[in-house]
């Protein structure tokens, strides 16, 4: 399908609240910043309401204190209405999916479920983000990762409420975008969809930030890879019905310094999961991902709905954890956003 310049214009943005500030910096002040920009909606990350809800009640509130986590919400709610900003989706929620039935992953897995569904009414939202898990003790079969999922899907239904399916580039399962296209087929429910993102797309397909050259290192080389990718990104914007996207997530990513460590650090993150948590800058500044081609694919399905940045940005070196400035990082993020726009389209 063509992409047309005009078609674009009516393309809503998004910006993550993980993705600006620390979750020490004030919540006002990041949604301040991220409307000053001219987003019209929030990721609620769910450190923020957590940073929140600990400074407002002045104690440690506990990330399963559901009802001081509900009360907090509201007021949230309430500050991204008068600052004029939607609450898009709630995220990242996490390693639910895959536990052995009757362990106790899975009973404190639903037990978050549902506590999160609250949080969900209490900000206003409808969608939760889920990202496929990561946890090595999750069963590999994705008949079973989809029957979790469908279960939640149905916990979410009563509520119109709708999950949005992430690959996560670095997870045991489901890392790639076929993988989750292939379980939401399973899951079978109108309420299931896919949270698309350049940087877990190209981050796991194409770019691998244990090798020195920051690409996946195989037979045939660089031609070979280009063309695998390529092909990959055809048959998504072929294949993808456009109403099974949900939101489209923005980023791009330095190449490491030097060739991160292979095996799993010593919380259990993997290489690409660590990548991820401090070299994703905005799209244009610094990168090395094909974010176009990417975010292109997406279109080509006809998707026309929300596009998200979610970066974290560390520098170039991944060790820059200061933001002087948070309305400029915001504002340049919005032109990244329109820049994008312009390079997708075909005229």
């Amino acid at each position: 399908m063509a992409v047309s310049k005009s078609s674009l214009s009516s393309i809503p943005t998004c910006y993550a609240t993980v993705s600006i500030g620390t979750p020490d910096t004030p919540l006002d002040q990041k949604l301040s910043a991220i409307a000053g920009a001219g987003f019209q909606g929030i990721e609620l990350g769910f450190p923020d309401l957590l940073s929140f809800a600990s400074k407002n009640y002045n104690r440690d509130v506990d990330a399963q204190d559901f009802d001081t986590l509900c009360d907090a919400g509201r007021k949230v709610g309430t500050m991204c209405e008068e600052s004029g900003l939607k609450v898009v989706m709630l995220q990242p929620f996490a390693n639910f999916e895959g536990w052995p039935e009757d362990s106790d992953g899975r009973k404190d897995a639903f037990r978050r479920a549902n506590g999160w569904i609250r949080i969900m009414q209490a900000v206003g939202t409808d969608m939760l983000q889920v990202g496929s898990t990561d946890s090595p003790h999750a069963i590999s079969s994705l008949d079973h990762l989809a029957s979790d999922l469908r279960q939640l899907c149905d916990l979410l239904a009563p509520h119109k409420f709708r999950l949005a399916y992430e690959n996560w580039c670095w997870a045991t399962h489901a890392p790639d975008w076929k993988d989750v296209r292939e379980i939401v087929q399973k899951v079978d429910r109108p309420n299931i969809g896919l949270c698309l993102d350049t940087f877990q797309t190209a981050g796991g397909e194409w770019a691998d930030p244990t090798t020195a050259s920051g690409l996946i290192e195989r037979e045939g080389g660089k031609e070979l890879l280009d063309k695998q990718f390529k092909t990959s990104l055809k048959i998504l914007g072929r294949t993808i019905p456009k109403e099974k996207i949900y939101i489209l997530q923005i980023s791009d990513a330095y190449k490491p310094p030097k060739p991160l460590d292979a095996e799993p650090d010593e919380q259990g993150l993997r290489a690409r999961g660590r990548w991820s948590s401090c070299l994703r800058p905005v799209p244009f500044d610094g990168g090395y991902l094909p974010v176009v081609d990417v975010a292109k694919a997406v279109l080509e399905t006809g998707f026309r709905g929300w596009f998200s940045m979610e970066v974290f940005d560390g520098g170039p070196d991944g060790n820059d954890t200061e933001w002087k400035d948070m309305g400029a990082y915001a504002k340049k993020a919005m032109e990244s956003h329109k820049r994008l726009l312009d390079e997708t389209a075909d005229s």
